[in-house]
């Protein structure tokens, strides 16, 4: 089942299965990591909707949950 990567709750993890964006940020995105097959866990949540801390390939990055809601992704 695949579902949006904002739905993720601290703690959790699941593999990336697709990139719904185009153009410049979905090639920035790929750029940091965020491919298909790629394991993402989520570190933490800022307060009232702010961005979300995430670790991609050994290091971690703060997305906008907008952007973490263009990332499909699933658990094997």
């Amino acid at each position: 089942m695949d579902y949006s990567l904002n739905l993720l709750q601290p703690g959790e993890k699941a593999y990336i299965q697709t990139v719904m964006d185009k153009g410049a940020l979905r090639r920035r995105m790929m750029d940091m990591g965020l491919v298909p097959g790629a394991e993402v866990e989520v570190i933490r949540l800022a307060p009232w909707g702010g961005p979300m801390q995430i670790r991609v390939k050994r290091y971690y990055l703060a997305m906008r949950l907008s952007e973490c809601a263009k990332i499909l992704v699933g658990r094997n």
